[in-house]
């Protein structure tokens, strides 16, 4: 599973990337959703692993809630391993053999692999319904979706130590929708026991998948919603000093599409894109806007000020900087519209060497991981948009 440029990172650069992040009072990895890309981000943690980088708090959205989930519930010398226990079992092992290179073949290859994934499933995954939904009555067990994803559930059972994950070591939070409510909702273990119901909730997205109920409340996939953990990450009242590590499977940039393969798979891009900038934007015009009404504040004399100003100048003493390593899987050429349900052991490799190759790539960079300045808030970078 390593990247072709994936040798290990010099021990110079492992000890400023330590230097650096001990000035974070918290390193988090957040993950998008994206099904079948997913295996980007299980190359990324192996490099974060690599160079002696474990987080503090991970947090998820549907299948980057099932690879949070792994890392935050395992210990670091079982992390790796288990994460490529999941992806191995749950890929396609009739297309484990290198694609074709020309695009127009390899093409054909990953239709043929998402063809099989969406006719057979994927084991210990999903797998399709004896009966089409549309043929049952309302209320029946499986009227509700295509796939039934009870494998999952056992999968999850057998690689994830549920004592681990909820003994607060780790953090964990998984995004979901209340299907009745239309409501975003996070699963964290902070607050919370978390189980394997937790994590498929916020991986069932319809109509493929059936809702997930937990305590009398049905579920679907958080990506319906919001495909990005990282806006739950920047809540002020929570919020510390953190070292971010955001981990996208669909870019918002892209080409014009020239054709309807392409067309569909641009739609998909910007629909799941993590808008990233837009959480980054509103967190700085928050952290600009308290700096104001702090400043004005304290040209008043103190026996101008309420409580409710003493109380706001208490907690807005000390401002919490975030730095965001963005990494970004940007899509190849032959990869359409059915690249997030590919699951070809071939495309699962390709994917995972990709995180690695952009993380270690990253990891470069130790100066990137610098805290911002005090005025500044919050500062991104995008290895892709950053590193000729």
């Amino acid at each position: 599973m390593n990247a072709p440029d994936g040798a290990a990172l010099p021990a110079e650069t492992i000890a400023a990337l330590k230097r650096a992040r001990a000035k974070f009072a918290c390193t988090a990895l957040a993950l998008q959703g994206g099904g079948a890309l997913g295996a980007y981000q299980a190359g990324v943690y192996e490099a974060l692993q690599a160079a002696e980088i474990e987080p503090d708090w991970v947090t998820g959205v549907s299948i980057g809630a099932i690879n949070a989930a792994i890392v935050a519930g395992n210990r670091p010398e079982n992390r790796t391993q288990r994460l490529r226990a999941f992806w191995e079992r749950i890929t396609n092992a009739a297309y484990a053999l290198p694609a074709p290179a020309p695009t127009p073949l390899h093409r054909l290859f990953n239709l043929g692999s998402a063809a099989a994934a969406m006719t057979f499933g994927a084991p210990g995954f999903f797998s399709p319904r004896i009966v089409n939904p549309w043929l049952l009555p309302a209320g029946v067990d499986g009227a509700t979706s295509f796939y039934d994803t009870s494998p999952l559930e056992a999968t999850l059972n057998e690689l994830i130590d549920w004592k681990v994950l909820n003994s607060g070591k780790v953090r964990l939070s998984v995004g979901a929708v209340n299907v009745t409510t239309g409501n975003f909702h996070y699963f964290d273990s902070a607050k919370e026991e978390i189980g394997a119901r937790h994590i498929m909730a916020s991986g069932a997205l319809p109509p493929g998948f059936p809702a997930i109920e937990i305590d009398n409340e049905a579920y679907w996939d958080g990506g319906l919603v919001s495909n990005t953990p990282l806006q739950y990450l920047l809540e002020w009242e929570t919020l510390r000093d953190t070292l971010v590590f955001q981990v996208d499977l669909f870019s918002a940039l892209g080409d014009c599409p020239a054709d309807m393969p392409a067309v569909l798979a641009r739609q998909k891009e910007i629909l799941y894109s993590s808008r990233t900038r837009a959480n980054t934007d509103a967190f700085k015009r928050t952290h600009e806007a308290r700096a104001a009404l702090r400043a004005a504040l304290k040209r008043l004399p103190p026996k101008a000020l309420t409580e409710q100003d003493r109380a706001f100048l208490a907690d807005t003493e000390d401002t919490p900087q975030v730095t965001i390593l963005h990494l970004i899987y940007r899509h190849k050429a032959y990869e359409e519209q059915s690249q997030d349900f590919e699951f070809s052991a071939a495309s699962m490799r390709e994917h995972w060497a990709s995180g690695r190759a952009d993380t270690l790539r990253t990891l470069k960079h130790p100066h990137w991981l610098a805290p911002p300045p005090p005025d500044e808030a919050v500062r991104v970078h995008d290895v892709h948009r950053e590193d000729p």
